[in-house]
């Protein structure tokens, strides 16, 4: 097993005194990504920012990425290669975690690359903020060409979303944070940690910080070019199939607004809200009525609760309202209604698709 460059591990109350210590982690798991592995290094030897330390963990790699690595530690001591047997991603963030010196750690994947400004906005960004216990960043998805427009319409997602507020309120949209963009504090990530789930680690990370009252911020450049491609960990991994994101957020919604009570309303019953009231109903949650536009639904029942028109809202019993209706136009106006009936998202409504 390949050991050089490695350094012994630093007491995690310490690190952020140690002499010398670098003023950020960067934390690159990888496996068998020699042909993006050259681009990702590159991009972080140019950062104009050059107080940094990159922990590089290859999981398992049998394609030489982790000769990459090597060589590249040779050139520039910043760089510290972690061979470990092949263990998942979620033990790799982990095990890389724990060799991480600076008082920040920068997330960063090995078939994506960074603008040479990240580390110095991000940085700036959260030394100007205490409050804040993370930033991400906006992101330009590539290839360009054969991009679907699914995945156009979530990078503007998430290309509009900025202050704490948004990405607090957009939370369970989808993960409001692509996660190589993330940079957060090392004293925040060692106490929450990754999990292995049975669904995507980096979303779990973040509604867990979102649910515990930290502000997590985007900051307003594309400072990240993330990837896109059939292989990519995303894209074939079970973890992340679209009903694990459902589950992921339906633990959530039920260990947070939902944990007081056993019913809610549902506002939208098309196929994201069918998939949440189901995934709910494995926390012994269940609508009490559903919200419906459409003229066919009203006065009828879905699984026993009644469908009521928008109007009929203020009459219902006060639950938490969650608004499974896609689209920006259609939430913006969703949104303006129900505060002009004194409703308050993230009180009394929560939007989940």
């Amino acid at each position: 097993m390949v050991e050089s460059n490695l350094r012994p591990l630093s007491p995690p109350d310490s690190v952020a005194e140690e002499i010398g210590a670098p003023r950020v982690s960067i934390l690159l798991p990888f496996r068998d990504a020699a042909p993006t592995l050259a681009t990702c290094l590159a991009s972080i030897v140019r950062q104009t920012e050059p107080n940094w330390e990159c922990i590089a963990v290859d999981d398992g790699s049998v394609d030489g990425g982790g000769a990459q690595v090597e060589a590249a530690a040779r050139n520039d001591p910043r760089f510290t290669l972690l061979p470990l047997p092949k263990s998942g991603l979620v033990a790799s963030l982990n095990a890389g975690l724990e060799f991480c010196r600076a008082s920040l750690v920068a997330r960063m994947d090995a078939d994506d690359w960074m603008h040479r400004d990240r580390l110095a906005e991000q940085l700036a960004l959260l030394d100007a903020d205490p409050e804040l216990s993370a930033v991400g960043s906006r992101v330009r998805i590539f290839p360009r060409s054969g991009l679907s427009p699914g995945r156009r319409r979530y990078e503007a997602w998430l290309n509009e979303l900025g202050t704490p507020e948004s990405v607090r309120n957009d939370a369970y949209i989808e993960c409001p944070i692509a996660h190589p963009s993330l940079m957060v504090r090392t004293r925040v990530l060692r106490e929450f940690g990754y999990r292995a789930m049975g669904w995507p680690e980096d979303y779990d990370l973040v509604l867990r910080l979102i649910g515990a009252g930290h502000s997590l911020a985007v900051h307003p450049r594309r400072l990240l070019g993330w990837r896109d491609s059939p292989s990519r960990l995303s894209r074939r991994a079970p973890e992340y199939a679209l009903e694990r994101f459902t589950a992921c957020k339906a633990a959530h919604l039920a260990d947070g607004p939902l944990q007081q009570v056993d019913h809610y309303l549902l506002w939208g019953y098309g196929s994201t809200g069918r998939a949440l009231r189901k995934a709910l109903l494995a926390h012994g949650k269940s609508p009490s009525h559903i919200v419906e536009v459409h003229p066919r639904r009203l006065g009828k029942r879905i699984h026993g609760a009644p469908v009521v028109a928008p109007d009929a809202i203020p009459s219902l019993p006060r639950h938490p309202l969650l608004i499974s209706v896609a689209g920006f136009a259609p939430r913006s106006e969703i949104r303006e209604t129900l505060a002009k009936m004194g409703f308050h998202e993230g009180r009394h409504f929560f939007c989940v698709a």
